[in-house]
């Protein structure tokens, strides 16, 4: 899979889509040291054991690059930052029954902003997926002769 590559000194003003998501009462901030039992437990139920380990790489940081989104205390979502590579965001997911509700997006935004704020004006994303979304969420582009990129040789 491809990466992309993300300006972030470009990324459009993403007040309206937090405001958009706390209406629907999702809480979306920063991941705790005293819960990374309960995201890692999260991530391994709904996505797979390889995100488990980023997620812990990224809980280990100071301050942590996993950003969640709950709902009725229940996570629904997470997205990193700064785990396979620094400056690749990633991984990200959300439950499948809280998809369309703008989550996926937020986590994107509050992720890229972060990668903004500690210095970087460009972000990747490692080993896309849905390519689509990010060129249309936030401008990303292909990064030509990125496949398979850092995923090259995957252990099991």
């Amino acid at each position: 899979m491809i990466d992309m590559l993300v300006r972030l000194y470009d990324l459009p003003d993403s007040a309206a889509l937090y405001a958009g998501v706390t209406a629907k009462g999702v809480i979306l901030r920063r991941a705790r040291a005293f819960e990374k039992h309960t995201v890692t437990a999260f991530v391994k139920s709904h996505f797979s054991e390889k995100w488990v380990s980023e997620v812990e790489v990224a809980m280990s940081r100071q301050p942590i690059a996993c950003f969640i989104a709950t709902q009725e205390q229940q996570i629904i979502g997470f997205a990193c930052y700064d785990t396979t590579q620094r400056g690749f965001f990633g991984p990200t997911g959300v439950s499948e029954n809280a998809r369309g509700l703008g989550v996926g997006k937020a986590l994107l935004f509050k992720s890229l902003e972060a990668l903004s704020d500690i210095g970087y004006a460009y972000a990747i994303i490692g080993g896309v997926g849905p390519k689509e979304f990010y060129a249309k969420n936030c401008g990303a582009i292909e990064i030509p002769g990125s496949d398979p990129g850092t995923y090259a040789d995957l252990l099991p």
